[in-house]
């Protein structure tokens, strides 16, 4: 009698899960928040004026923690197979200054805008509650809306005693765009035939170099770093399959 009763439940199961599938010629939208946390390292300010090039020893920059809305396409070529498009609402990094600028504090924002696409494989069957995966792809990445600090803006921070305040001036700034490799995974809870909860961790190996202009009265002084952000990012999103 108890192994009929299990019996019973188990087939109730199976039947109760027969209509969740990610398969072959399924397309899945996902919207949900992403969550970067830049991992960075960055490389002193080179600074070219007047025919020479020196190094500010100790200065390097931070980027801060940022959130935004994420939208999500995937189609499934087989049950195990996808390709998946990322894209968002850009995130505004905040750029601050540490060893020699923290004085500083703030030196920029920019918004990041990151499109991706992603290889990836679905374990287990395409009719279980709960599929992890595992992917890798690559971003292009740009920047809009770069805007420096009131320091930076100004070139105070080209103060120095052997010149003093020679070569400030009006300073504009300019980020580098860039590919960018990813890996990524995740786990997929499917709710019933159409809805979804997916969360999932990426990785991005991402830098970009920095270059300042700025506009002194004994001429143009050209200051440059390259910032590795390599952000981890962290996604939990709701999914309709169609």
């Amino acid at each position: 009698m108890l192994k009929r009763h299990i019996f019973a439940a188990t087939a109730a199961l199976i039947s109760s899960t027969s209509t969740f599938a990610q398969s072959a010629g399924d397309f899945v939208a996902n919207v949900g928040w992403f969550h970067l946390a830049p991992q960075v390292s960055s490389q002193p300010f080179s600074i070219s004026a007047l025919g020479t090039t020196s190094t500010a020893s100790g200065s390097s920059a931070d980027v801060s923690d940022a959130d935004t809305l994420g939208l999500t396409a995937t189609y499934f070529f087989t049950d195990h197979i996808a390709v998946e498009g990322v894209f968002g609402i850009p995130p505004r990094m905040k750029l601050t200054g540490t060893g020699t600028l923290s004085g500083i504090g703030q030196l920029g924002k920019a918004y990041e805008w990151s499109p991706t696409l992603l290889a990836k494989y679905y374990f287990f069957n395409a009719k279980s509650r709960f599929r992890p995966y595992v992917g890798a792809g690559g971003a292009y990445v740009w920047y809009s809306g770069v805007k420096l600090s009131g320091a930076m803006s100004s070139g105070t921070f080209l103060y120095s005693s052997a010149y003093q305040s020679a070569l400030e001036g009006p300073t504009t700034a300019k980020l580098s765009s860039s590919f960018a490799p990813v890996i990524n995974a995740g786990l997929v809870y499917n709710i019933n035939e159409h809805w979804s909860l997916n969360a999932s961790v990426s990785y991005m190996w991402l830098s970009t170099r920095a270059t300042l202009t700025t506009h002194s009265s004994v001429g143009t002084v050209t200051s440059r770093s390259k910032i590795h952000v390599d952000p981890l990012i962290t996604y939990l999103s709701v999914g309709y399959h169609f």
